[in-house]
């Protein structure tokens, strides 16, 4: 297993070889400079006679002074040049006489670490021993005699092997930040279901629910294989390889001497082509989700499959490591699947410092969603973490009922060496404001001392008096499943002082599954098959879409040297506008008159009564627009 770190680990071998490489490099370059003294010495001396045989003919006063001048000037270079060389051997002998001194020292670093490495794993080990046998450990609680507990509280079958870890019915979360730690149990009886119903008293938020031990085909999680609705257009199904071009991070970094940071053109090597835009528009690659969602009368239900929908929208970055293009400001995009989806997607890039989107999806499948992304970076050394700030609003039109979550952090790692690799990680916390009720869902991050599978989600569904309904568990890159709660209990301090929480729940169901990708998809920059569609050309979008974006069409179709330079006319073209704008921002100051402020076109900024933020919502226009074709109201931007 990688560690997380993704560290080259250098042996011993390797370093003693680049010692001695280093030795030999010295070296070497000290019998150049022997040469060259040799050289020195030779023409010197040659110099030296011919200003002696000068000096011996009959010339005038003033010349012989000149050539004994000169004389002394080329005996003086010669010492000096004899000493250059002798503090080169010395500085030689020096490095030889503590090469083994330096071996020595790396070696016991070396060592040191392994061994505090190995310490490490045998402490994570020896844990996860005595946690489980904490767990299994028999206590005499108030249980019938004839069942055996652990000391959690939760009735156990007799065990057929005393040799089996646990029993294979019964499923361990971890536990919840600022939530006490839970376990479940599947149930296997059904009787145990109905009589527990009466320890769950408004299970279903006071209304009936359709989730039960007989029902296996519920309208909301059934034809989970693809698509609903077949789609009336055929669209590309791949896109031009992507070039096999070396970088060379040094012909970058040199250009970048000197200058601004705003001003270092960073080439589209490190891009994927699409912008920042179409990434945004990518969450909806499992619309029907919501779709779904907007058919469910139990807002609990509902609940689970917008906490599913909020997980799915992760599951495009596990291999997707270029950055999408920074859109311009004014940049829009477009995405209007109602014939074949039900929904139309507007995204604006309403800021540029800092950078935000605006996005606007409105389905006639009945809900609508909204929200403004600000993305918040900072770089510490050997990763980059990706904090997008903003609130997400998801509104069904039937219920009325209003859900808000933000994202969680994405973390680049091995940004200077070794193979980059995404992890997500974090809380989020989806509130039902008209229900109150509530989901917290954990992104657990990536460890390599854990025993947990990669990339788990887990997360708990409950109702507005604090009380859980469901349990939420899968990854954040292929699956999520739900398991309905039908009763808890308290059980005894686990190991860091935490009450857990005991819950028995009916087998799981599957929320959502991610589809396969399209075949040659590793050539193809990782795309799924929505993403391959975004970048394609449409009629009568507007004058500012980002498919109309030159730069990003021309790496699309493998001319990266031209998609190099278009670039960095945009960016200059971007940036000439905002210089004009702040001197007649300046200008108006000085004349006492009132400067309008760049608006965007699209969206307006109102007060979010729900978070108490300012943020962008959209105006309307648009689609009124593209219907009479008329753009004249947008700006130049390419």
């Amino acid at each position: 297993m990688d560690n997380d770190s993704g560290e080259e680990e250098p042996t011993s071998r390797s370093d003693r070889s680049e010692l001695q490489g280093a030795l030999k490099t010295l070296a070497s370059k000290l019998d150049d400079l022997c040469t060259c003294n040799e050289l020195i010495a030779k023409h010197g001396a040659a110099l030296q006679r011919s200003l002696s045989e000068l000096e011996a003919l009959r010339v005038p006063l003033e010349g012989s002074e000149k050539i004994k001048a000169v004389n002394e000037r080329a005996t003086l270079f010669r010492i000096t040049s004899n000493a250059m060389i002798n503090a080169c051997r010395d500085f030689l002998e020096l490095a030889e006489s503590h090469s083994r001194r330096w071996q020595r020292v790396l070696q016991h670093e070396r060592e040191q670490r392994t061994h505090l490495e190995e310490t490490i794993e045998q402490l994570a080990k020896q844990h996860n021993s005595l946690e489980r046998a904490w767990r299994e450990a028999p206590t005499h609680s108030t249980n019938t005699p004839d069942t055996p507990t652990t000391h959690t509280g939760v009735s156990e079958r007799p065990r057929k092997e005393e040799a089996s870890d646990e029993d294979e019915d019964t499923e361990y979360f971890d536990a919840m930040e600022d939530s006490p730690a839970f376990i479940t149990v599947t149930a296997t009886d059904p009787s145990q279901h109905r009589r527990s119903q009466s320890n769950q008293s408004g299970a279903s938020g006071g209304q009936p629910s359709d989730w039960n031990l007989e029902d296996h085909s519920s309208p909301s999680y059934n034809d989970l294989s693809g698509k609903e609705v077949q789609p009336r257009r055929k669209r590309r199904t791949r896109i031009p390889d992507k070039p096999n071009y070396s970088l060379n991070l040094w012909s970058i970094m040199k250009n970048c001497i000197g200058k601004e940071l705003s001003k270092i053109p960073m080439p589209v090597n490190f891009n994927e082509p699409l912008s920042m835009l179409q990434r945004l528009t990518e969450d909806l690659e499992y619309s029907e989700l919501l779709d779904k969602a907007a058919r469910c009368e139990n807002s609990l239900e509902q609940m689970c499959l917008v906490a599913a929908f909020s997980v799915s929208s992760y599951s495009t970055t596990v291999h997707r490591t270029a950055k999408p293009f920074n859109p311009l400001l004014g940049e829009t995009y477009e995405l209007d699947r109602l014939e074949e989806f039900g929904y139309r997607s507007l995204c604006e890039q309403v800021s540029h410092h800092p950078p935000a989107a605006a996005h606007h999806v409105m389905s006639q499948r009945g809900w609508t969603l909204w929200q403004e992304i600000t993305i918040a970076s900072k770089f510490r050394g050997k990763y980059l973490s990706i904090m997008p700030l903003g609130a997400i609003h998801l509104q069904f039109h039937t219920s009325g009922n209003h859900y808000v979550w933000r994202k969680v952090t994405s973390t680049v790692h091995n940004i200077i060496v070794g193979k980059l690799w995404i992890d997500q990680s974090g809380d989020i916390d989806i509130v039902n404001h008209r229900t109150k009720e509530t989901c917290q869902l954990k992104f657990s991050p990536y460890s390599y001392f854990s025993r947990e599978i990669p990339r788990k989600v887990t997360g708990v569904v409950a109702d507005s008096e604090g009380q859980a309904h469901y349990i939420l568990s899968g990854t954040w890159d292929e699956r999520m499943e739900s398991a309905k709660i039908v009763q808890s209990s308290r059980g005894s301090s686990g190991a860091e002082g935490k009450q857990k929480t005991v819950y028995q729940t009916l087998s799981p169901r599957l929320l959502w599954k991610k589809y396969p990708l399209p075949e040659n998809a590793e050539n193809m920059y990782y795309f799924s098959s929505l993403a391959l569609t975004l970048n394609e050309e449409e009629a009568s979008v507007s004058l500012t879409d980002s498919r109309l974006r030159p730069d990003q069409r021309l790496m699309e179709e493998g001319r990266w040297d031209e998609a190099n330079t278009e670039k960095q006319r945009l960016e200059e073209k971007q940036r000439a506008v905002r210089r004009r704008r702040e001197a007649e921002a300046s200008n108006a100051v000085d004349e006492g008159r009132e400067y309008e402020a760049y608006q965007p076109l699209w969206f307006h900024q109102r007060m979010d009564s729900l978070t108490g933020e300012m943020t962008f919502v959209y105006k309307g226009g648009y689609w009124e627009a593209k219907e009479r074709r008329d753009w004249s109201m947008c700006p130049d931007i390419f």
